[in-house]
Order: C-alpha cells, then structure tokens, then sequence
C-alpha cells in the first residue's frame, strides 16, 4: 500500500504544474475595456477608486507594454490580434488596411482577431464591439461582430450602450472602446493636472461597466479586462519611452488571483491569448500572444 501510495503522490506531483493552470471554471463571459491613451504611471496618483477596486480584489500589472510604434491601430490590431504588426501587418497610428500583408487570414478576410475565433468555433455566441474611435471598426471583420456600435467620438454614448447591452443580451464578449483620456492627452497633455482630471471620468465610466455586470446577474461568471493601447508623452505618443509604451492591465472576476501584481512581462497582443483561453478557444498558429495564467488561481 505505502509504494501505491508513493506512486499516488508523485504523479499527483508531476501533473499539479497542469493543474494550477487550467482554465477558470465557468466563465461564460468576458468584458474588454479598452483606455485610448491612458500610461500606466499615472494610475498610481490618479483618483481613480473604482479600477483601484478592480487591482485590489484581482490581478493587475503596471508594467506590460505595447508593440512599437506605440500608437492606436497598431495596438489595438495587437490586442484584438494576438500578434504583432509583422504579422497581422497593421503598422499605423490609424491603419484601415493592413500596410504588411497580413502572414495569415480568417475565412472573414482579416488576420484572424479574438472575435472571428469566437464566430468560427461558438458560432451561436453572441458577441458586442461598441468602439468611440472609428479606426476600430476597420479592424475587425463586420461578419465577425453579432452586435456592432459606433460611438462616433463619443465615450458616455459607448458606457450607455454597452449597459443597455450587457444587461439585455449579456454577450459573451464585450469589447467597450473608450477614447479618453486620449484626447487630454494630445490638447493639453500628459502628466497634467486636466489629464488626470480626465482620469476620474473614465474610472466613473469604467465603474458603470462593472455595475452593469452586476446588475445583468453575470459577475459570476464574468471575467472583467481593463487596458489600454498606448500610453504617451507631453501631447502625443508613438515613441519608444516607458511613459508611452508602459499600459495598465487590470483583469478581475471569476478565477482570477486577488490582490495579484503580476510579475511576469505582459505584452498587449496577450490580451486575446487570455480572451481565447478563458472562453476555451482554439488559438491559430500565427498567433504570438500567451495567456497571462499567473493573473488565475
């Protein structure tokens, strides 16, 4: 009995690395919030309880960083694409149209993103893009998309929307794109006293995406991402300092680690990685992206 035992415990052992890195049990949902301009050195001095709530009861780095150059449509290509611009090709601040050819191609005509994954492989999930910024919506394929809003600039518009939404259709993915505090920063700037300001408008933003979670009965089997594409430096970005290549990663909810500072690299393009793990899809092989697994228990 005890070597049956001995042999109990050693395999036990020898698959515990597979175990602790499983996917979350029950996640049915994901809500992606993406900050236009919003660097990671300003969070520690913003005023901004809400998303400070999110980091305290969940996983949270001050460190990963954009793709070069560090501006918007190349990184939201990133983020959404699971690669970087020498793959999916998207290689401008506002790119429509891949400048690189793309290295690989979804059957919706697009390098493939976290949402023509979820199309291809869960074809009755519904999904949601709402997007303030119109260089969004080129990125990803309309066919992709079960519910597609435009914001036209406009970031309260985005929040009432994705409520209405999260509430009414709860979708399996969510992705809210904000453009504050993107534009502060290019007006007036950033590290100034309006851009942080501007900070405690988009944490009011993010927390009434976090209570229409609540309110639509999903926070359990929700997993809520906050992010950003770039950060910036004086009133503009796209160069290769921390202060606009260093974005806030914030992610809370179901599975996930609390009170975790991640201490591994997060690179943009891991936000799908991450999506794609929890929902359980199958990531192409031209993907670059890892899931960031230390964030989950």
């Amino acid at each position: 009995m005890d070597r049956i035992r001995k042999t109990i415990i050693a395999l036990m052992l020898l698959w515990l690395p597979f175990a602790v890195t499983a996917q979350p049990s029950k996640v049915k949902h994901v809500i992606l919030i993406g900050c236009d301009g919003f660097g990671a050195y300003a969070l520690p001095q913003a005023e901004m309880p809400q998303l400070k709530r999110l980091m305290q009861e969940g996983a949270w780095s001050l460190t990963a960083r954009s793709v070069l150059p560090s501006s918007s449509a190349v990184n939201w290509a990133s983020l959404l694409m699971g690669a970087g611009p020498t793959v999916h090709g998207y290689t401008e601040w506002n790119s429509a149209v891949p400048e690189i050819p793309s290295a690989d191609t979804s059957r919706f005509g697009l390098f493939p993103s976290v949402f023509s994954l979820l199309k291809e492989q869960r074809p009755e999930a519904v999904s949601a893009l709402i997007y303030s910024w119109q260089g969004i919506g080129p990125l990803l394929e309309k066919a992709a998309t079960t519910i597609r809003v435009a914001g036209k600039d406009n970031d309260d518009f985005c929040v009432d929307t994705a409520v209405a939404i999260i509430k009414s259709v709860k979708p399996v993915l969510t992705f809210v794109h904000l453009d504050e505090p993107d534009g502060v920063g290019h007006n007036i700037g950033h590290r100034t006293p309006e851009y942080y300001k501007e900070l405690q408008k988009v944490d009011a933003r993010i927390g009434r995406i976090v209570k229409a979670v609540e309110d639509a009965g999903i926070a359990n089997e929700s997993v809520i991402l906050v992010t950003a594409d770039h950060g910036g430096k004086g009133k503009g970005h796209g160069g290769k300092s921390l202060d606009e290549v260093q974005i806030p990663w914030v992610v809370y909810g179901r599975g996930v680690q609390k009170g975790r500072a991640l201490t591994q690299p997060v690179i943009t393009y891991d936000t799908a990685a991450t999506i794609a793990w929890l929902l359980r899809l199958k990531m192409p092989e031209s993907w670059r992206g890892m899931p960031v697994k230390e964030a989950f228990r």
